[in-house]
């Protein structure tokens, strides 16, 4: 009966789970990681609340993020309240508000634990962390450079080997749309055949669809080649400046992230909904979905250009190499208080004895322990 009642008590909802102190101590090392480089570079940390009133949070670049959000009623005020599904409209509402008289460009980073209503194939966990950093009022091309070069060198410095970062331009297909005076049918068409990358059907529809949309297609792959093909296409006022903007940001990357491969997708746009320019993701050769992504966004409230990433740790530690054994120290019963504090500051995770046992080999064993405190100094468990 005791185990069939544990075995219900263990039992979570699809997506969610336990952290057991392994992992956990592995996701806390590459969190403090990812904010002391996002530190490095001038970015303070911020830390929103897990809840908000409805209104603020699917505000502006929260929108996106209306069909991820659980919601509830507040007893208190008996006003909407949604469960955060994202931290980057929050940390949008602090710089409108809180910070509203901060110089600019302001830069902020947070990490924190997000809920979804549903996984998705390539993520099905529904709760995980976050780390990421915004950099709000800059509106040039080296804050968006900027932003995806710090978050690539982060993932380098945690171990991250193979790492690549794919630059959308989902203005750009809005543009042409625009310019070539398409109808909600016709867009839609196009869209769908640009999502499956599907170049025989836009071919299909002729004239300048297949012309400007087929040339777009063409221009994805590596960066230095796909940028040839962008630069080949006559585009509209508005789709030329960003391809401008992304030769700028190219460039500034050659110095800044040069160990990071830069692939280009100039029709990609999903996941970017809410994003006004330059976009990308992040990924990592092998490793399951994506690690981060972000891109420039007008900030909510205050109708500030920014430029943000979210790294979600998920995906983070399966690319990060794991954990190296933590060393713990066993201090037999009657080890003083004194030593004991001055162990722990010598870097040892201490494990105290509470009651004598005589064969403290054993005993440090069975705790795991790796080292134990002996008359004569530190010795490796044996």
């Amino acid at each position: 009966m005791k185990t069939i009642d544990a075995a219900k008590k263990s039992l979570l909802p699809q997506g969610l789970r336990d952290v057991l102190p392994d992992v956990a101590y592995h996701e806390a090392a590459v969190m403090d990681g990812l904010l002391s480089s996002f530190r490095a570079y001038g970015y303070a940390r911020v830390q929103p609340p897990m809840v908000e009133f409805e209104e603020n949070l699917l505000d502006g670049p929260g929108e996106a993020m209306i069909p991820h959000t659980f919601r509830l009623m507040d007893p208190v005020s008996q006003k909407m309240m949604g469960v955060r599904a994202d931290m980057t409209p929050q940390v949008a509402r602090i710089a409108a508000t809180r910070l509203e008289s901060e110089a600019r460009p302001l830069r902020l980073s947070y990490g924190g634990q997000v809920l979804r209503v549903k996984g998705t194939q390539l993520r099905p966990e529904r709760q995980f962390a976050q780390a990421g950093a915004e950099l709000i009022g800059a509106t040039s091309a080296g804050g968006d450079a900027e932003v995806i070069a710090m978050a690539a060198n982060a993932l380098l410095a945690l171990g991250v080997e193979n790492l690549s970062v794919d630059i959308s331009l989902p203005t750009v297909v809005r543009a042409i749309v625009s310019d070539l005076k398409l109808d909600e049918n016709q867009a839609v068409e196009v869209r769908q055949a640009l999502d499956r990358k599907d170049a025989s059907a836009i071919a299909a529809m002729g004239g300048d669809i297949a012309e400007h949309f087929g040339a777009l297609l063409r221009a994805s792959g590596r960066a230095e080649k796909a940028i040839l093909a962008l630069d080949s296409i006559t585009l509209p006022a508005e789709a030329q400046a960003e391809r401008d903007r992304l030769i700028a940001v190219l460039e500034m990357l050659k110095v800044s992230a040069p160990d990071v491969m830069v692939t280009l997708d100039a029709v990609e746009h999903r996941g970017f909904e809410y994003q006004t320019g330059l976009s990308f993701t992040l990924f990592a050769e092998g490793v399951r979905g994506e690690l981060g992504r972000g891109g420039r966004y007008i900030s909510a409230g205050s109708g500030e250009e920014a430029t943000g990433v979210s790294l979600y740790l998920d995906s983070v530690l399966r690319a990060v190499p794991a954990a190296i054994s933590i060393n713990k120290l066993f201090l037999p019963f009657g080890t003083t208080s004194e030593k004991a504090v001055l162990e722990r500051a010598a870097g040892w995770i201490t494990v105290a004895g509470l009651e004598f046992i005589e064969d403290v080999q054993s005993e440090a064993r069975r705790l795991g322990c790796t080292h134990i405190l002996l008359q004569d100094g530190i010795s490796a468990v044996a």
